[in-house]
């Protein structure tokens, strides 16, 4: 499974939009922006923690900020 691949399946596990900011490649480091699907009620924070809990058990590094802007709820930077 190659690095965006694993991405993919956390987030879609834990059921949010999202996009690829800026990624490396060679370095394994990515930024992604993620969105809350219409109607999803789940509280941000309780959102962040659960795909903060997938990449760390997965080895990533892991640095969020919320609400960085009025159309993105959490934006993310990982590293392996």
């Amino acid at each position: 499974m190659t690095e965006r691949q694993m991405i993919q399946e956390i987030l879609n596990t834990v059921d949010v939009l999202y996009e690829f900011e800026n990624t490396d490649d060679d370095n394994k480091e990515y930024t992604i922006l993620v969105h809350r699907q219409d109607g999803d009620k789940r509280p941000l924070a309780d959102i962040n923690t659960e795909i903060k809990k997938y990449f760390q058990e997965a080895d990533y590094s892991y640095n969020e900020t919320l609400n960085p802007s009025d159309d993105t709820d959490i934006s993310i930077t990982i590293k392996r």
